[in-house]
Protein backbone atom coordinates (compact mmCIF):
# COMPACT_ATOMS: atom_id res chain seq x y z
CA UNK A 1 0.00 0.00 0.00
CA UNK A 2 1.49 3.80 -0.79
CA UNK A 3 2.00 5.73 2.21
CA UNK A 4 2.71 8.80 -0.24
CA UNK A 5 -1.20 10.10 0.17
CA UNK A 6 -1.26 9.53 3.87
CA UNK A 7 2.50 11.05 4.72
CA UNK A 8 0.99 14.82 2.58
CA UNK A 9 -2.06 14.55 4.52
CA UNK A 10 0.28 14.30 8.01
CA UNK A 11 2.27 17.15 7.29
CA UNK A 12 -0.67 19.10 6.03
CA UNK A 13 -2.82 18.30 9.43
CA UNK A 14 0.49 19.23 11.57
CA UNK A 15 0.61 22.64 9.29
CA UNK A 16 -2.87 23.12 10.50
CA UNK A 17 -2.30 22.38 14.32
CA UNK A 18 0.91 24.63 14.23
CA UNK A 19 -0.99 27.57 12.97
CA UNK A 20 -3.30 27.51 15.54
CA UNK A 21 -5.75 25.93 13.26
CA UNK A 22 -6.81 22.89 14.21
CA UNK A 23 -10.33 22.11 15.44
CA UNK A 24 -11.25 19.74 18.21
CA UNK A 25 -14.47 18.32 19.41
CA UNK A 26 -15.81 17.74 22.72
CA UNK A 27 -18.47 14.82 23.96
CA UNK A 28 -21.03 15.90 25.46
CA UNK A 29 -22.94 13.26 27.75
CA UNK A 30 -26.24 15.20 28.25
CA UNK A 31 -28.77 16.64 26.24
CA UNK A 32 -28.80 19.85 24.65
CA UNK A 33 -29.59 23.09 27.47
CA UNK A 34 -28.52 26.01 28.91
CA UNK A 35 -25.95 23.90 30.85
CA UNK A 36 -24.73 20.48 29.10
CA UNK A 37 -22.38 17.78 30.59
CA UNK A 38 -19.37 17.76 28.81
CA UNK A 39 -16.49 15.11 28.90
CA UNK A 40 -13.23 16.13 28.61
CA UNK A 41 -9.63 14.23 28.99
CA UNK A 42 -11.56 11.70 31.13
CA UNK A 43 -13.48 14.10 33.10
CA UNK A 44 -16.93 15.19 32.90
CA UNK A 45 -18.07 17.91 34.14
CA UNK A 46 -21.78 20.65 33.60
CA UNK A 47 -20.83 24.07 32.09
CA UNK A 48 -22.67 27.05 31.25
CA UNK A 49 -23.56 26.25 27.11
CA UNK A 50 -23.08 29.44 25.29
CA UNK A 51 -22.58 28.35 21.32
CA UNK A 52 -25.77 26.02 20.39
CA UNK A 53 -27.72 27.13 18.12
CA UNK A 54 -30.51 26.04 20.68
CA UNK A 55 -32.07 29.76 20.14
CA UNK A 56 -35.42 28.71 21.61
CA UNK A 57 -34.49 26.22 24.24
CA UNK A 58 -36.62 23.26 22.16
CA UNK A 59 -33.84 20.83 21.36
CA UNK A 60 -35.05 19.04 24.85
CA UNK A 61 -38.33 20.24 25.38
CA UNK A 62 -40.61 17.38 26.59
CA UNK A 63 -43.47 17.61 23.95
CA UNK A 64 -41.16 17.92 21.36
CA UNK A 65 -39.69 14.58 22.50
CA UNK A 66 -43.22 12.81 22.85
CA UNK A 67 -44.23 13.70 19.37
CA UNK A 68 -40.71 12.39 17.80
CA UNK A 69 -41.41 8.87 20.15
CA UNK A 70 -44.48 8.71 18.89
CA UNK A 71 -44.13 9.22 15.21
CA UNK A 72 -41.51 6.66 15.27
CA UNK A 73 -44.12 3.88 17.26
CA UNK A 74 -46.22 4.48 14.64
CA UNK A 75 -43.90 4.75 11.73
CA UNK A 76 -40.77 3.04 12.58
CA UNK A 77 -37.39 3.90 13.14
CA UNK A 78 -36.53 4.96 8.80
CA UNK A 79 -38.25 4.69 5.44
CA UNK A 80 -35.13 2.95 4.14
CA UNK A 81 -35.90 4.84 0.79
CA UNK A 82 -35.71 8.03 -1.27
CA UNK A 83 -39.67 9.94 -1.22
CA UNK A 84 -40.33 9.12 -4.90
CA UNK A 85 -39.77 5.32 -4.49
CA UNK A 86 -41.55 4.74 -1.41
CA UNK A 87 -40.20 7.17 1.29
CA UNK A 88 -42.84 9.64 1.65
CA UNK A 89 -45.37 9.68 4.43
CA UNK A 90 -48.72 11.67 5.52
CA UNK A 91 -46.29 12.92 7.87
CA UNK A 92 -44.18 14.50 5.17
CA UNK A 93 -46.42 16.19 3.61
CA UNK A 94 -48.22 17.73 6.52
CA UNK A 95 -45.01 19.11 7.78
CA UNK A 96 -43.85 20.48 4.05
CA UNK A 97 -47.90 21.86 4.70
CA UNK A 98 -47.19 22.85 7.75
CA UNK A 99 -43.53 24.94 7.36
CA UNK A 100 -45.51 26.54 3.91
CA UNK A 101 -48.32 27.65 6.02
CA UNK A 102 -46.38 29.30 8.68
CA UNK A 103 -44.09 30.79 5.96
CA UNK A 104 -46.86 32.12 3.92
CA UNK A 105 -45.75 30.28 0.79
CA UNK A 106 -47.57 27.80 -1.57
CA UNK A 107 -45.32 24.72 -0.66
CA UNK A 108 -42.59 23.40 1.10
CA UNK A 109 -40.34 20.57 0.39
CA UNK A 110 -38.07 18.79 3.02
CA UNK A 111 -34.10 18.18 2.82
CA UNK A 112 -32.10 15.73 4.78
CA UNK A 113 -30.02 18.88 5.98
CA UNK A 114 -30.75 22.64 5.44
CA UNK A 115 -27.06 22.11 3.91
CA UNK A 116 -28.88 19.87 0.85
CA UNK A 117 -31.56 22.10 0.82
CA UNK A 118 -28.93 25.21 -0.28
CA UNK A 119 -27.18 22.50 -2.12
CA UNK A 120 -29.89 21.44 -3.96
CA UNK A 121 -31.80 24.56 -4.88
CA UNK A 122 -30.07 26.38 -7.79
CA UNK A 123 -29.29 23.96 -10.55
CA UNK A 124 -33.24 22.49 -11.17
CA UNK A 125 -33.84 25.91 -11.35
CA UNK A 126 -31.58 28.01 -13.49
CA UNK A 127 -29.58 27.33 -16.12
CA UNK A 128 -26.32 28.73 -18.33
CA UNK A 129 -29.20 31.35 -19.56
CA UNK A 130 -29.56 32.37 -16.19
CA UNK A 131 -27.84 34.76 -13.57
CA UNK A 132 -27.20 34.52 -9.73
CA UNK A 133 -26.17 37.38 -7.50
CA UNK A 134 -24.77 36.40 -4.41
CA UNK A 135 -23.73 37.98 -1.24
CA UNK A 136 -20.24 37.65 -0.11
CA UNK A 137 -20.63 36.38 3.37
CA UNK A 138 -23.25 34.23 2.07
CA UNK A 139 -22.73 30.45 3.57
CA UNK A 140 -21.08 27.74 2.52
CA UNK A 141 -23.90 25.58 1.69
CA UNK A 142 -25.11 28.59 -0.68
CA UNK A 143 -21.71 28.82 -2.12
CA UNK A 144 -21.36 24.85 -3.21
CA UNK A 145 -25.14 25.26 -4.28
CA UNK A 146 -24.17 28.13 -6.87
CA UNK A 147 -21.18 26.10 -8.07
CA UNK A 148 -23.38 23.31 -9.05
CA UNK A 149 -24.62 25.47 -10.92
CA UNK A 150 -23.75 26.30 -14.34
CA UNK A 151 -26.07 30.14 -14.44
CA UNK A 152 -23.85 33.32 -14.45
CA UNK A 153 -22.41 34.37 -11.28
CA UNK A 154 -22.12 37.89 -9.82
CA UNK A 155 -20.72 38.65 -6.34
CA UNK A 156 -21.81 41.60 -4.07
CA UNK A 157 -19.91 43.19 -1.26
CA UNK A 158 -21.79 41.93 2.08
CA UNK A 159 -25.09 43.88 2.84
CA UNK A 160 -23.76 46.73 0.36
CA UNK A 161 -27.03 47.49 -1.93
CA UNK A 162 -25.06 50.47 -4.01
CA UNK A 163 -22.48 47.46 -5.05
CA UNK A 164 -25.67 44.71 -5.55
CA UNK A 165 -27.35 47.50 -7.52
CA UNK A 166 -24.53 47.70 -10.41
CA UNK A 167 -24.33 43.84 -10.54
CA UNK A 168 -28.00 43.46 -11.27
CA UNK A 169 -27.20 46.25 -14.23
CA UNK A 170 -24.89 44.10 -15.35
CA UNK A 171 -26.31 40.66 -15.21
CA UNK A 172 -29.06 42.77 -16.78
CA UNK A 173 -27.44 43.79 -19.72
CA UNK A 174 -26.80 39.99 -20.79
CA UNK A 175 -30.39 39.74 -20.67
CA UNK A 176 -30.79 36.56 -18.80
CA UNK A 177 -34.63 34.52 -18.30
CA UNK A 178 -33.89 34.63 -14.90
CA UNK A 179 -31.92 36.30 -12.23
CA UNK A 180 -32.10 35.16 -8.26
CA UNK A 181 -30.13 37.09 -5.70
CA UNK A 182 -29.15 35.07 -2.70
CA UNK A 183 -28.42 36.04 0.64
CA UNK A 184 -28.43 34.64 4.37
CA UNK A 185 -30.94 36.27 6.22
CA UNK A 186 -28.56 36.38 9.33
CA UNK A 187 -24.99 36.22 8.76
CA UNK A 188 -24.17 33.42 10.74
CA UNK A 189 -20.62 34.63 11.63
CA UNK A 190 -21.39 38.21 12.25
CA UNK A 191 -25.06 38.20 13.68
CA UNK A 192 -25.49 40.77 10.54
CA UNK A 193 -29.54 40.56 9.39
CA UNK A 194 -29.74 41.47 5.50
CA UNK A 195 -31.11 44.37 4.02
CA UNK A 196 -34.19 42.92 3.04
CA UNK A 197 -36.64 46.22 2.53
CA UNK A 198 -33.34 47.42 -0.19
CA UNK A 199 -33.06 44.14 -1.17
CA UNK A 200 -36.80 43.49 -1.80
CA UNK A 201 -37.10 46.85 -3.72
CA UNK A 202 -33.88 46.08 -6.12
CA UNK A 203 -35.42 42.23 -6.97
CA UNK A 204 -38.69 43.75 -8.15
CA UNK A 205 -36.88 46.35 -10.06
CA UNK A 206 -34.52 43.63 -11.80
CA UNK A 207 -37.92 41.31 -12.02
CA UNK A 208 -35.58 38.84 -10.07
CA UNK A 209 -36.50 36.12 -7.53
CA UNK A 210 -35.07 36.84 -3.97
CA UNK A 211 -33.43 33.94 -1.76
CA UNK A 212 -32.99 34.14 1.70
CA UNK A 213 -31.61 31.28 3.61
CA UNK A 214 -33.13 31.85 7.04
CA UNK A 215 -31.28 29.27 9.05
CA UNK A 216 -30.86 31.62 12.22
CA UNK A 217 -34.00 33.92 11.67
CA UNK A 218 -36.82 30.96 11.24
CA UNK A 219 -38.44 30.90 14.94
CA UNK A 220 -36.49 34.01 16.28
CA UNK A 221 -37.42 37.35 14.00
CA UNK A 222 -40.31 38.54 12.93
CA UNK A 223 -44.17 37.97 13.87
CA UNK A 224 -44.08 34.31 15.75
CA UNK A 225 -40.42 34.07 14.39
CA UNK A 226 -41.52 33.94 10.70
CA UNK A 227 -37.98 35.31 9.75
CA UNK A 228 -36.16 37.46 8.31
CA UNK A 229 -38.75 38.91 5.60
CA UNK A 230 -41.48 38.73 8.20
CA UNK A 231 -38.88 41.18 10.46
CA UNK A 232 -39.10 43.65 7.97
CA UNK A 233 -43.25 43.14 7.13
CA UNK A 234 -41.76 41.65 3.60
CA UNK A 235 -41.92 38.59 1.91
CA UNK A 236 -38.97 36.00 0.16
CA UNK A 237 -39.68 34.72 -3.24
CA UNK A 238 -37.58 31.53 -2.32
CA UNK A 239 -36.76 30.41 1.77
CA UNK A 240 -34.40 27.91 2.77
CA UNK A 241 -34.32 27.02 6.49
CA UNK A 242 -33.50 24.41 9.14
CA UNK A 243 -35.43 21.76 11.55
CA UNK A 244 -32.05 22.19 13.52
CA UNK A 245 -31.90 25.19 15.12
CA UNK A 246 -34.84 26.90 16.40
CA UNK A 247 -37.16 24.36 15.45
CA UNK A 248 -36.20 21.49 17.45
CA UNK A 249 -32.46 21.22 17.08
CA UNK A 250 -32.35 17.84 15.14
CA UNK A 251 -31.92 17.50 11.47
CA UNK A 252 -33.33 18.36 8.34
CA UNK A 253 -33.83 21.19 5.77
CA UNK A 254 -36.22 22.85 3.50
CA UNK A 255 -36.98 25.14 0.92
CA UNK A 256 -40.41 27.12 0.72
CA UNK A 257 -41.47 29.05 -2.39
CA UNK A 258 -44.08 29.17 -5.03
CA UNK A 259 -45.43 25.73 -6.25
CA UNK A 260 -43.53 26.14 -9.76
CA UNK A 261 -40.23 26.37 -7.80
CA UNK A 262 -41.23 23.41 -5.13
CA UNK A 263 -42.82 20.84 -7.84
CA UNK A 264 -39.21 21.16 -10.09
CA UNK A 265 -36.82 20.54 -7.16
CA UNK A 266 -39.51 17.47 -6.59
CA UNK A 267 -38.65 16.41 -9.89
CA UNK A 268 -34.89 17.60 -9.66
CA UNK A 269 -33.11 18.31 -7.11
CA UNK A 270 -30.53 16.14 -6.19
CA UNK A 271 -30.18 15.79 -2.83
CA UNK A 272 -33.64 15.45 -2.86
CA UNK A 273 -33.87 12.61 -5.53
CA UNK A 274 -31.06 10.57 -4.15
CA UNK A 275 -31.17 10.94 -0.02
CA UNK A 276 -33.74 8.96 2.13
CA UNK A 277 -36.70 10.12 3.23
CA UNK A 278 -36.23 12.07 6.59
CA UNK A 279 -36.92 9.98 9.57
CA UNK A 280 -39.83 9.98 10.72
CA UNK A 281 -39.27 10.73 14.33
CA UNK A 282 -37.64 13.82 12.88
CA UNK A 283 -40.64 14.90 11.10
CA UNK A 284 -42.97 14.32 14.15
CA UNK A 285 -41.17 16.32 16.18
CA UNK A 286 -40.33 19.02 13.52
CA UNK A 287 -44.48 19.32 13.66
CA UNK A 288 -44.13 20.19 17.40
CA UNK A 289 -41.33 22.51 17.31
CA UNK A 290 -43.14 24.86 14.73
CA UNK A 291 -46.33 25.11 16.70
CA UNK A 292 -44.31 25.60 19.73
CA UNK A 293 -41.93 28.51 17.94
CA UNK A 294 -44.85 30.43 16.57
CA UNK A 295 -46.99 30.27 20.09
CA UNK A 296 -43.44 31.46 21.65
CA UNK A 297 -43.70 35.28 21.91
CA UNK A 298 -42.30 34.89 25.56
CA UNK A 299 -39.42 32.80 24.36
CA UNK A 300 -37.98 35.43 22.07
CA UNK A 301 -38.35 37.85 24.42
CA UNK A 302 -36.50 35.75 26.72
CA UNK A 303 -33.74 35.47 24.05
CA UNK A 304 -33.30 38.81 23.07
CA UNK A 305 -33.43 40.11 26.58
CA UNK A 306 -30.45 37.77 27.36
CA UNK A 307 -28.44 38.77 24.15
CA UNK A 308 -28.90 43.07 24.90
CA UNK A 309 -27.85 41.48 28.76
CA UNK A 310 -24.75 39.81 27.55
CA UNK A 311 -23.61 42.65 25.01
CA UNK A 312 -24.03 44.85 27.93
CA UNK A 313 -21.86 43.18 30.11
CA UNK A 314 -18.80 42.08 27.41
CA UNK A 315 -18.80 45.72 26.60
CA UNK A 316 -18.69 46.93 29.97
CA UNK A 317 -15.63 44.53 30.41
CA UNK A 318 -13.60 45.82 27.50
CA UNK A 319 -14.36 43.36 24.77
CA UNK A 320 -14.80 44.14 21.26
CA UNK A 321 -18.18 43.47 19.86
CA UNK A 322 -19.58 43.17 16.33
CA UNK A 323 -22.49 45.55 16.25
CA UNK A 324 -26.10 44.35 16.17
CA UNK A 325 -29.39 42.89 17.50
CA UNK A 326 -29.31 39.06 17.03
CA UNK A 327 -28.68 36.47 19.90
CA UNK A 328 -25.75 36.19 17.90
CA UNK A 329 -22.77 38.03 19.67
CA UNK A 330 -19.22 37.65 17.73
CA UNK A 331 -16.27 38.58 20.20
CA UNK A 332 -13.95 39.47 18.40
CA UNK A 333 -10.16 38.13 18.88
CA UNK A 334 -8.79 38.46 15.68
CA UNK A 335 -6.14 35.50 15.63
CA UNK A 336 -6.73 31.93 16.17
CA UNK A 337 -4.37 31.25 18.65
CA UNK A 338 -5.75 33.58 21.40
CA UNK A 339 -9.50 32.69 20.10
CA UNK A 340 -8.72 28.92 21.14
CA UNK A 341 -7.16 30.07 24.34
CA UNK A 342 -9.90 31.89 25.43
CA UNK A 343 -12.38 29.24 25.09
CA UNK A 344 -9.65 26.85 26.72
CA UNK A 345 -9.82 29.40 29.87
CA UNK A 346 -13.69 29.40 29.71
CA UNK A 347 -13.99 25.62 29.71
CA UNK A 348 -11.95 25.58 32.91
CA UNK A 349 -13.99 28.54 34.35
CA UNK A 350 -17.45 26.41 33.15
CA UNK A 351 -18.25 28.07 30.27
CA UNK A 352 -18.56 26.32 26.90
CA UNK A 353 -17.58 28.19 23.75
CA UNK A 354 -16.02 27.50 20.79
CA UNK A 355 -13.19 29.63 18.85
CA UNK A 356 -14.14 30.22 15.28
CA UNK A 357 -11.03 31.26 12.70
CA UNK A 358 -10.17 30.35 9.42
CA UNK A 359 -11.17 28.71 7.02
CA UNK A 360 -14.67 29.39 8.84
CA UNK A 361 -13.85 32.74 8.87
CA UNK A 362 -11.39 34.90 6.84
CA UNK A 363 -7.91 35.25 8.52
CA UNK A 364 -7.25 37.90 10.89
CA UNK A 365 -10.67 38.20 12.12
CA UNK A 366 -11.10 34.94 14.66
CA UNK A 367 -13.39 34.90 17.29
CA UNK A 368 -15.80 33.75 19.90
CA UNK A 369 -19.31 33.33 18.61
CA UNK A 370 -21.75 33.11 21.54
CA UNK A 371 -24.90 32.42 21.32
CA UNK A 372 -27.74 33.02 23.25
CA UNK A 373 -30.32 31.09 24.41
CA UNK A 374 -34.22 31.22 25.94
CA UNK A 375 -32.45 27.92 28.17
CA UNK A 376 -30.37 30.17 29.87
CA UNK A 377 -30.48 31.86 32.97
CA UNK A 378 -29.67 35.44 34.19
CA UNK A 379 -27.19 33.97 37.05
CA UNK A 380 -25.89 31.72 34.26
CA UNK A 381 -25.61 34.48 32.10
CA UNK A 382 -23.84 36.57 34.72
CA UNK A 383 -21.28 33.84 35.55
CA UNK A 384 -20.48 33.78 31.65
CA UNK A 385 -19.84 37.58 31.76
CA UNK A 386 -17.53 37.16 35.15
CA UNK A 387 -15.74 34.05 33.55
CA UNK A 388 -15.19 36.07 30.11
CA UNK A 389 -13.79 38.78 32.12
CA UNK A 390 -11.26 37.02 34.22
CA UNK A 391 -10.40 34.96 31.01
CA UNK A 392 -9.40 38.33 29.33
CA UNK A 393 -7.73 40.02 32.05
CA UNK A 394 -5.16 36.47 32.00
CA UNK A 395 -4.63 36.73 28.59
CA UNK A 396 -4.14 40.96 28.40
CA UNK A 397 -7.25 41.02 25.62
CA UNK A 398 -8.90 43.56 27.89
CA UNK A 399 -7.72 45.94 30.90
Amino acid sequence: MSQTTYRRLQHELKAIESDGLYKRERLITSPQSGEIRVSRNGRERTIVNLCANNYLGLADHPEIIAAAKAAMDEYGYGMASVRFICGTLDLHRKLERRIAEYLETDDAILFAAAFDANGGVFEPLLTAEDAIISDSLNHASIIDGIRLCKARRYRFENNNMTHLEAQLERAAAEAPRSIVIATDGVFSMDGTIANIPQLRQLADRFDALLLVDDCHATGILGPQGKGTAAHFGLSADIITGTLGKSLGGAAGGFVAAAQPVIDMLRQRSRPYLFSNALPPMLAGGALKAIELARAGDDLRAKLHGHAQHFRQGLQQAGFRLLEGEHPIIPVMLDEAQLAQDLANRLYERGVYVTGFFYPVVPKGQARIRVQMSAALTFEQLDQAIAAFTRAGRELGLIP
